[in-house]
């Protein structure tokens, strides 16, 4: 009896500590810097208010076509909050909103998603995901929005044993091709057509490597 009080303690303990860490992990917000034709960047995890925002950002054909799940309507937008909510909660999906910087954070407009998918192990590498509103496409977020995930992902979790992270899209995506070059994802190899995308697919990967004080700045060293 004694061994099982235990073990449900130290369950509760476990539990209480993942449920601790996740709170934490959901209060993370990410900046990328302006650039001097663009401002800069907020990344923050999405919350239940980003609902009309993300069904207007669905409403472009070409973001449709590269994604997986369909947001379509109200629900759909709910439901779509929710796992993003489930990932956090899990501890293994961390999908960031985001936003346009200015000078009132409640007006800022929506521009994109970013996403880091750690594998079910930790195997040391995780996936790196991302979309761009149609309405703010050609302004320099998604390398942005990218670069500051990378950051906060090495630094986050290279402890734990992550070095390496993968970005994956389908091969006639050559804005994605060309983000995933702009932020240091090297080409990989051609992944074969696999559902629920109907063509092949680009494997890009980008490598922590461990820098010497010299190279302090160094993008891959994490912070």
């Amino acid at each position: 009896m004694a061994a099982v009080r235990r073990a449900a303690v130290q369950g509760a303990a476990v539990q209480g500590a993942a449920v601790q860490r996740a709170a934490v992990l959901r209060a993370v917000v990410l900046r990328a810097a302006p650039t001097r034709s663009a401002p800069g960047l907020v990344l923050r995890p999405w919350t239940d208010a980003d609902a009309g925002p993300l069904l207007e950002a669905y409403r472009d054909p070409v973001l449709r076509r590269f994604t997986i799940q369909p947001v379509r309507d109200d629900e759909d937008a709910a439901r779509w909050l929710v796992a993003q909510r489930d990932g956090w909660d899990s501890g293994r999906r961390f999908s960031f909103a985001v936003l346009q910087d200015g000078p009132d954070p409640g007006a800022a407009p929506l521009v994109a998603n970013v996403v880091l998918k750690l594998a079910g192990s930790m195997d040391g590498y995780a996936d790196v995901g991302y979309w761009t509103a149609g309405y703010a496409r050609g302004r320099g977020i998604a390398p942005r929005a990218v670069e500051a995930l990378t950051a906060w992902a090495f630094g986050t979790f290279a402890g734990n044993g992550l070095d390496r992270l993968a970005l994956v899209h389908q091969v006639d995506n050559h804005a994605s091709c060309r983000v995933a070059e702009k932020t240091g994802y090297a080409f990989a190899r051609i992944l074969p057509a696999r559902p629920p995308f109907p063509r092949e697919g680009h494997l890009h990967v980008r490598h922590w490597r461990v820098t010497g004080p010299s190279q302090l700045g160094h993008r891959d060293r994490p912070s």
